[in-house]
This record gives structure tokens, sequence and C-alpha cells, in this order.
């Protein structure tokens, strides 16, 4: 159930990165939109966006579906992470399933430039294989793909490892590593130095896109050392509008209200525009 006529369109921001901190902060002096922005709550000093805030699971679909209808909540943006798979698609289907605006605010990916050496792969597992035939015995791969990602390199005991997560990991890990808690964002400075201390022959990254941690494959670039890049999940259903951009995600949540204050569906039709802006 949408929120009064009287009342300030509710948007509900599945938030945990820096778009979704920015758009929150965007729309925190708008007295026609009223942002609740969520967080997984799997980050133990997570940084926080301005406002209304949640944390913590919806318990799947359904879960998600009553959350939307007791809270009133008018439409949804999705600023989750790249790789935030499993939340992703329950946004789609718990807003197809009730007719809630969604929209995707996602963060470009990285692109090659020259002199770099990057392999993409589909997933982590097949990240874990090309890796250890790129580097050579007894070298070292540096991990950067998160604590939760790390399973498929457990069994291998003939490469050193360092790993790099913001909280400690919580699967196994291979029996020779280093472990650095860090949290971005980094510099080309602090990459340099880290990949020669270890003398790293090859790093592992999610294709995640931000400046955050791009200095790494700035510093993987000026010292010729190949880059296995983990390719994001698909994109969302074609009828569900994507954007880039913060100011555009702004937009489009303002565009909810009409002029005498209520939520205005009909500028919302289904179809996707994929060039919002």
């Amino acid at each position: 159930m949408p929120s009064p006529p009287d009342a300030p369109v509710r948007i509900l921001l599945l938030g945990g990165t820096g778009e979704a901190r920015a758009l929150a902060a965007a729309l925190a002096g708008d007295d026609d939109v009223t942002v609740i922005s969520s967080l997984a709550g799997r980050v133990q000093r997570p940084a926080l966006p301005v406002g209304e805030l949640r944390v913590g699971g919806f318990g799947g679909v359904d879960g998600l579906v009553e959350y939307l209808r007791s809270e009133r909540i008018d439409a949804v943006v999705d600023a989750t992470h790249p790789f935030a798979g499993a939340i992703s698609g329950n946004a789609v289907a718990a807003t197809g399933g009730i007719a809630l605006p969604l929209l995707v605010l996602r963060r470009p990916g990285w692109s090659a430039e020259p002199g770099d050496e990057w392999h993409r792969v589909p997933d982590i597992t097949a990240a874990a294989a090309v890796a250890q035939r790129l580097a050579p015995p007894g070298s070292c791969i540096f991990l950067t793909t998160g604590r939760r990602d790390l399973s498929p390199f457990a069994a291998d005991s003939e490469h050193t490892y360092l790993i790099r997560s913001v909280d400690p990991p919580v699967v196994d890990l291979p029996p020779r590593h280093v472990l650095l808690l860090d949290r971005g964002p980094y510099t080309l400075d602090g990459e340099l130095a880290l990949l020669r201390e270890h003398d790293v022959r090859v790093l592992v990254s999610k294709d995640s896109g931000g400046e955050m941690t791009y200095p790494k494959l700035v510093a993987t670039r000026q010292i010729s050392i190949p880059v296995v890049l983990v390719d994001r999940p698909a994109p969302p259903p074609a009828g569900v509008p994507l954007t880039e951009s913060v100011d555009a995600a702004a937009r489009w949540c303002r565009r909810l209200v009409t002029p005498a204050g209520t939520t205005d569906w009909a500028r919302h039709p289904a179809q996707s525009d994929r060039t919002l802006g």
C-alpha cells in the first residue's frame, strides 16, 4: 500500500555503497521525499548514510514484499554492490510482484587500458584456476575479492596468498597466506609499495568499478602484473531502469512526486530507459 496522498514519497534505498550514501545525502533536504536506507549488516563498521536507516536482511522475496507493504514504500532504488546478486534479484521479484517502481543505480565497471593484461572470467572458481595457472609455483597471488569468495583458493598449497579484506574472512583460507585487514580508499603509491613488498605476481579482483580501489589496477599496469578480473553478474531485466549517475537517480526519485505532493505513478512505465539521465 503506497503512502497517503499528503505524505512524502517513501523510498527504500538498498545501499551499502558510496553511490547509495551520495543519493541519500542528495535527497536529505527534500521535504517531499523520505529515504529509508537499508544495509545488509555484513560489515562490522560500515560507513553510514544520512537519514533513516535499517540494518539486516528481509527474509527473501516474501519478506521484502511484506516490508514494502507494511512500511508503505512507494518505490525502491537498488544501489547495492554490483556483486550483491541475491538482494538485487529479490528487489526485481518483489517490486514486480506488487507493481512498485524500481530503479537500479550501478556505478560503471572498469575498462582495460593500454598496458593492462587482464584475464576476464565468469566467476570466482574460474578466477582461481586462471590465477594459479598464471602465477609461478611458490609466488604470491593478491586476492581482493572480499572475505566470502576465498574457498576456491583454499586447497592451493603451491602459492602464497596476500588476502585483503575489510573484515576477517568467514571461510577456509589457503595454507600459505598473509591476511591484511584494510579499508579503502587506496593510493597508487601505497598499492605499488604493497605489490613490491610481497612480490605479487597475479592480482585477482572483481569488476566492482569505482575510484576507491582503482589504484591497484593502475599499479599492476605500471609494473606489468597480470590481473584476473571476475565479470559482473547479469544486468537487471530489460523492464528495469538503470543509471550510473547519482544525479539522475535523484531526479528519478523527485519525479515520483507530483506538484500536489502525491506519488506520480504514470511517469514511470514498466519499460526501461537504459540511458536514464
